[in-house]
């Protein structure tokens, strides 16, 4: 639409005076693409926008179970906000680093469970309060919608994305798909008919009296034309078979010309239709019917309604919002082939990647929980063959855990140069081109503008001081532009300003491990944020930026005490002291105990990989008067205890059960 003259006028009065224009100016200004029909909404952000100023994060090796992958691949589970990581995992899908067994690069499959967005609390088997999300309504859908552009950008041009949902934003972010994928793009609807959970009668947050017994599934295809999704097999229905009967080919069903039961006048004029279901007939009629409607039978194809004769509800972790197997196993076999990369953005307790695993395919889960990712790693280290975690023990091909967001500054250092370099280019979003000014080689450009990694390790070790900026300044001032950035450790600086002004040039030191100047973001850094009691377990997170881990101040007593009520002893922990050293805004204000998120527990810690056996948030532990109790009798000889603040940071101790019965600082 044209600008009136009366707008033109008016916007020149107010840029004139130093004024902002007013919010839905920015749609005379820049009107956005003309659609049939779209969802809107508050703070709906351009999809231009999410592309480029989505920050991307490195990805910090922390450890890699299992030994060397097959051609330099590991499979991938991330720690941090999923937003960012995919933005990283974009670059490098476009470096070729993400590449499937056909050639095509990116994400063959794309499965995701997100928070369902209901302020609704939900109990798990054992009456447990399993999440209450945090974010509704609009909020919620640009939170997904954000991650669905990412993820879009992310497939292969034949790959698939299912968002499951239930009813309560299943509509919206139907709606939201069709913006993003296209709606042509989509290809069906899946409900899943799990049956009431645990049997009792929950209902929905609307309050109706009708209980909540199935979830959806939607199926998109990044282009349809070129859509790969096999056909999905499963056990007849025991109402079809009910009445097999046998003749000399074997045990069969007969049915009418369009498939529905046949009538009595088929039957006598013998034009009803046999479907043979098997060809043995040394079985009885009983054994044919549970054969082939057992779970896991595939023989005849399935629609798209899901059952518990096709779907068994399970679950091997204790995570409460924990999928079943056998719902992951149909849809990464329609999805993919062998060795093909699927990606879960919110990993929660692994049920996709270890499904992945068990058909052979590589995968990447992300998640910024930490229990999450303990709970993973866990699950990943004890696998079984069979789907349903059953049969012998399968050792997972090599896994590498990553840190995206939240760094070991003290394993950075350790490195060698070249990767210290690399990470410093990518920590503050620089494109990586080497290139002279003045006879200087820089590292490359933080948008137009020169970029120096400083070389703190030559000569055996250097500092950045005002006589290194005028050295600089006299070679390349006049020659670049009028900010310059320099990245350096902040340990290797020897001033205090974030900037030097020589000229016509700013010199901006952007140091390591302190997070990035204001200015040169347009949003405030957000840290993510763990819970501290199980309502916040699935709770919708969103960070900006990064930080680097800074081990919490702890204190305390170990003493045995008799548990209540019962004749066992417990070793306690008592919590004396509990205070976060991260850099994160406001956190410096919280007193002592409140930023406290949780303590996990590895009773028998076998001194390599820690095995998530129990965990107690904080929220019980100051119930509980500061204290967490464990049955002596279930300790190994050594238990490791990780306390973590609620920013992700870890202090880690290991106890023999030798160590309780006194006191002991930490």
């Amino acid at each position: 639409m044209p600008l009136s003259e009366h707008h033109r006028r008016h916007i020149i009065e107010l840029l004139e005076q130093g004024q902002d224009l007013p919010p839905d100016y920015k749609h005379l200004l820049f009107p956005p693409e003309r659609q049939e029909y779209e969802l809107v909404y508050a703070d709906k952000e351009r999809e231009e926008d999410i592309l480029a100023e989505t920050m991307a994060v490195p990805l910090q090796p922390v450890k890699t179970f299992g030994g060397n992958g097959e051609d330099g691949w590991h499979n991938m589970l991330i720690f941090g906000d999923n937003l960012q990581a995919m933005k990283t995992l974009l670059q490098w899908k476009a470096e070729g680093r993400l590449v499937n067994p056909d050639g095509s690069r990116g994400v063959k499959l794309v499965y995701i469970d997100p928070p369902f967005a209901t302020k609704q609390e939900f109990r798990g088997s054992q009456d447990e309060r399993a999440y209450q999300d945090k974010v509704a309504g609009a909020r919620f859908v640009e939170y997904l919608r954000k991650r669905l552009i990412l993820i879009r950008e992310l497939l292969t041009d034949d790959g698939n994305l299912v968002v499951h949902l239930d009813p309560r934003k299943v509509h919206y972010v139907k709606v939201i798909l069709d913006e993003v994928f296209g709606e042509h793009n989509f290809i069906t609807e899946v409900i899943w008919h799990k049956g009431r959970e645990g049997g009792s009668s929950r209902v929905h947050s609307i309050g109706s009296a009708i209980p909540t017994e199935d979830q959806n599934l939607l199926i998109y295809a990044k282009k349809r034309s070129t859509r790969y999704w096999q056909q999905i097999l499963g056990p007849f229905k025991r109402s079809t078979v009910s009445n097999i009967q046998r003749d000399e080919k074997g045990w069969y069903y007969t049915r009418g010309r369009m498939g529905r039961k046949p009538a009595e006048w088929e039957l006598e004029a013998g034009v009803a239709l046999k479907t043979y279901v098997s060809d043995d007939l040394r079985k009885t009629k009983e054994e044919v019917i549970r054969e082939i409607t057992a779970p896991g039978a595939d023989l005849v194809a399935v629609g798209d309604g899901w059952n518990s004769d096709l779907v068994s509800i399970s679950q091997f972790t204790g995570y409460p919002t924990e999928k079943p197997e056998s719902l992951l196993h149909l849809i990464i076999r329609a999805g993919t082939q062998p060795d093909d990369i699927v990606l879960d953005a919110f990993a929660g307790s692994g049920t996709t990647l270890a499904v992945a695993e068990k058909l052979g395919r590589r995968w990447i889960g992300i998640d910024c929980g930490k229990l999450d990712i303990y709970t993973i790693q866990k699950r990943m280290l004890t696998l079984r063959e069979g789907i349903g975690n059953k049969g012998k023990p399968l050792r997972p091909r090599p896994f590498t855990l990553y840190n995206a967001g939240l760094y070991d500054f003290s394993q950075l250092k350790r490195g060698p140069w070249e990767e210290w370099r690399r990470f410093a280019l990518l920590l503050f979003q620089c494109r990586d081109e080497p290139h002279p000014v003045g006879g200087v080689l820089l590292d490359g450009y933080r948008g137009a503008d020169d970029v120096l990694v400083f070389n703190h390790l030559q000569h055996g070790g250097v500092v950045l001081d005002y006589g290194f900026i005028d050295d600089l300044h006299a070679q390349i001032g006049g020659k670049v532009g009028t900010r310059f950035f320099i990245i350096a450790p902040a340990a290797s600086v020897t001033f205090l300003e974030d900037y030097i002004d020589k000229g016509r040039t700013r010199y901006y030191i952007l140091r390591i491990p302190y997070s990035i100047i204001n200015e040169l973001h347009s949003r405030d850094f957000e840290a993510i944020t763990q819970p501290v009691d199980e309502s916040q377990v699935n709770a919708t997170v969103e960070a900006v930026g990064f930080d680097f881990i800074r081990l919490p101040e702890v204190e305390c007593d170990y003493p045995i005490k008799p548990s209540e009520g019962q004749l066992i002893d417990e070793a306690v922990i008592q919590i004396k002291t509990f205070k976060s050293r991260a850099m994160v805004k406001g956190a410096t204000q919280k007193g002592n105990l409140e930023t406290l998120s949780m303590v996990m527990v590895d009773y028998d810690y076998d001194g390599e990989v820690f095995a998530l056996d129990t965990v107690v948030y904080a929220a019980d532990i100051e119930k509980n008067g500061w204290e967490v109790r464990m049955p002596l009798e279930s300790l190994g000889k050594q238990v490791m205890i990780i306390s973590m603040d609620i920013y992700g940071n870890e202090y880690r101790e290991v106890k023999t059960p030798a160590d309780f019965g006194g006191s002991a600082n930490a």
